[in-house]
């Protein structure tokens, strides 16, 4: 006996069916039998956002690489549990706190994306973790024709920024002495800052540094 139409939808993701021996870009089908509520919903969002059904599915799979999503939580790939606020409200708490506290989370949430590209044995791939950093919604990823990654202002207040592109880079602690009070005290602190950050003008809405930039043949 088939299934109530009314009470379950059947959805295939159809793309293409290359003969896998052929070709690196092939494609599977997949069939998922959801509620017919979830259905409705998923027809309504994706007319809201203009795209097909087949493409809206396709952007939530695309976040297993990223997180883990079960019945009730959501976890980062090294099974940490992930809680989803609002961009301006993390950038508030952050901006809250004086510069050795913003370095500090920089560093932590820096540390977090490192492990969690670790676990796919990519700690090393740059490319890797600011692919992450774009499917978290951190900022997009933004590398110009010169190598050098562009990261949004947005994203927090430059000594946050600082600590974090550095642990993703150096995978290595921020200076916590680099703070504008303790940089304005010491000339010698100063020039080995300068030395080590050197901070590039891109774009006036963007951060770009020296340290953080992907060389010719990695790009």
């Amino acid at each position: 006996m088939s299934p109530n139409p009314t009470q379950k939808s059947a959805i295939s993701a159809k793309l293409r069916s290359d003969d896998r021996r052929k070709s690196k870009d092939s494609t599977v089908v997949i069939t998922v039998r959801i509620d017919e509520d979830l259905n409705d919903n998923i027809e309504e969002i994706r007319q809201e956002l203009g795209i097909s059904k087949a493409d809206f599915i396709r952007n939530y799979l695309e976040m297993s690489k990223s997180i883990i999503k079960q019945k009730g939580s959501i976890k980062s790939l090294n099974k940490r549990d992930l809680l989803i606020v609002k961009r301006s409200y993390l950038r508030k708490l952050i901006e809250s706190s004086v510069e050795g506290e913003q370095i500090k989370l920089g560093d932590k949430l820096g540390r977090f994306i490192n492990d969690t590209a670790r676990t796919n044995g990519k700690v090393d791939d740059i490319e890797y973790k600011l692919d992450l950093c774009d499917s978290l919604g951190f900022f997009l990823r933004d590398v110009d024709k010169e190598g050098y990654v562009n990261i949004l202002k947005k994203f927090g207040p430059k000594k946050f920024v600082e600590a974090f592109i550095w642990r993703l880079f150096k995978q290595d602690e921020f200076n916590s002495k680099y703070t504008e009070e303790e940089l304005k005290g010491s000339k010698s602190l100063t020039q080995q800052y300068e030395k080590e950050i050197q901070s590039v003008n891109r774009s006036s809405s963007h951060y770009s540094f020296e340290f953080a930039k992907i060389p010719e043949k990695e790009k």
